[in-house]
């Protein structure tokens, strides 16, 4: 290997998670939930990967302050390639391999999604893959299966190459539970972690050879990227990148894969029953995540139950049941049934119910809200805002709203007026007035707003100025 052979992480931050709904949606998925020790597997894909070199997220709007809010806690600088359009993995990986770099460089794709505990031995993996890796195999690393599971791609291995590292023969979508067993029995196979190490050059020439839609398109956007402070935004020419993985792009037709076994601890964590594996357990066998205090159990065995901060659950006599409690919706199921839970998100979703995909609280770059309490001609909200952070200057044409300082003190301007509010105090935003909110303190505000009119969406918002990028124009973000 090259001594000046270096290592990019990309870490891809896509993918809705429904599969753990009603705690993971598409407005917060699971990557950005704190899940373990407070912290969330986004954030902990970035310790596990910032020690092997600079960091790179390939995101979209919808994340982008989500990223960078870890990145903040984290205290490392995490630039941000922000997808126009979700296109599946190889169009995400290709515009990552067209951004700034040499075409040696080693880079390594890691979902932001998956619980790998053991960093050091990650670590040491990677780097005995980069040999490999430098001398033009696309390297892939297999999880040794535990059980005949139906929920993983499986990589079937073929002849040794070096040490461990072994070629690949095919890479199987998700099996069913007869041909998952027959996996296993087998000792030839390996579920597929979506984790490859690949030079530059040896990725972009694949994607040329294999799908030279995808490869033009992305050349193409990433030659019109445009800088917008930590975000890099490819050109609109990445919209005609046809939709397709990595897997069935490139994986299926190379035929310089190899694969590196990772016998630790590894999980995508993509459902509820790999949740139950990760959760702090009892003598009974039940699972507690979330709000651990909040949660009590009586004669029950072998029952997960996830709390939110706002309520006590208390389970009696429950055997093999999933109970996950958030502040909007609850759900109950058979532990052997939990996998249907898709079935029930595209259900809601059918129904228009937003609890589909959209939780009560919602994050923003300044802070977050939680729709407290609404009516049709009313809505109450608890508003968060982050110290330093503020609010669009902006006005509503079909609602006026009342503010109640609860904590911390806010810096209000309301038309040609700008005054402070502290706690215990309140003012008025009449209808149509030009306002904004923001925390000139260290510490988070916190106020309560009372809206009420004739029309209460979060696309009553006309926006003037706004540093987080976003026009009256662009109102996916709503309130704020």
């Amino acid at each position: 290997m090259q001594k000046d052979a270096v290592i990019k992480p990309v870490i891809m931050c896509g993918g809705s998670g429904t599969r753990l709904w009603p705690l993971s949606r598409k407005a917060f998925p699971k990557q950005f939930i704190p899940l373990y020790q407070g912290k969330s597997l986004f954030e902990l894909t970035v310790e596990r990967v910032s020690n092997l070199g600079d960091v790179l997220a390939v995101s979209g709007d919808e994340y982008r302050f989500f990223v960078q809010e870890a990145a903040d806690k984290l205290g490392v600088e995490l630039p941000q390639l922000l997808e126009p359009a979700g296109r599946d993995t190889a169009p995400a990986m290709a515009l990552a391999a067209f951004f700034d770099g040499e075409a040696d460089d080693l880079i390594l794709f890691c979902p932001a999604d998956h619980f790998i505990p053991d960093a050091l031995r990650f670590q040491t993996m990677v780097q005995e893959a980069q040999k490999l890796a430098d001398e033009g195999w696309i390297v892939t690393f297999g999880v040794q299966p535990g059980l005949p599971s139906t929920a993983y791609g499986y990589i079937e291995l073929g002849e040794k190459i070096s040490g461990e590292a072994r070629k690949s023969l095919r890479f199987h979508e998700k099996p069913d539970s007869k041909t998952a067993l027959e996996f296993l029995s087998s000792g030839k196979f390996l579920w597929n972690s979506g984790i490859f190490l690949i030079k530059r050059s040896v990725l972009l020439n694949a994607l040329n050879e294999f799908e030279p839609d995808i490869f033009n398109a992305c050349q193409s956007a990433m030659a019109d990227v445009v800088q917008d402070g930590s975000f890099w935004r490819p050109g609109d020419s990445f919209a005609s990148a046809p939709k397709k993985s990595i897997d069935y792009a490139v994986m299926e037709h190379a035929k310089n894969i190899a694969v590196f076994p990772f016998n630790g601890v590894w999980s995508d964590v993509g459902s509820w029953n790999a949740m139950f594996a990760l959760s702090e357990m009892d003598d009974n066998g039940c699972g507690k995540i979330g709000v651990a205090e909040n949660i009590h159990s009586i004669n029950s065995e072998n029952t997960l139950v996830h709390a939110s901060e706002r309520r006590f659950v208390v389970t009696i006599g429950t055997r093999d049941l999933v109970i996950v409690d958030t502040p909007d919706a609850l759900m109950v199921s058979a532990l052997d049934q939990v996998e249907n839970v898709k079935q029930a998100v595209a259900e809601l979703e059918v129904a228009n119910r937003t609890e589909a995909s959209e939780h009560r609280r919602v994050a923003r770059p300044w802070g977050a809200y939680d729709s407290i309490d609404y009516s049709d001609r009313f809505q109450v909200k608890r508003i968060t805002v982050k110290p330093g952070a503020r609010l669009s200057l902006q006005r509503h044409r079909h609602r006026a709203e009342h503010w109640v300082v609860v904590k911390g003190t806010a810096l209000v301007t309301r038309d040609n007026e700008t005054f402070l509010l502290k706690e215990n105090e309140s003012t008025y935003i009449p209808l149509g007035a030009v306002h904004r909110m923001e925390n000139p303190g260290k510490t988070p505000l916190e106020l309560i707003e009372v809206q009420s009119g004739s029309y209460l969406g979060e696309d009553d918002i006309e926006r003037f100025d706004d540093e987080y990028g976003r026009t009256t124009k662009n109102r996916e973000l709503g309130q704020g």
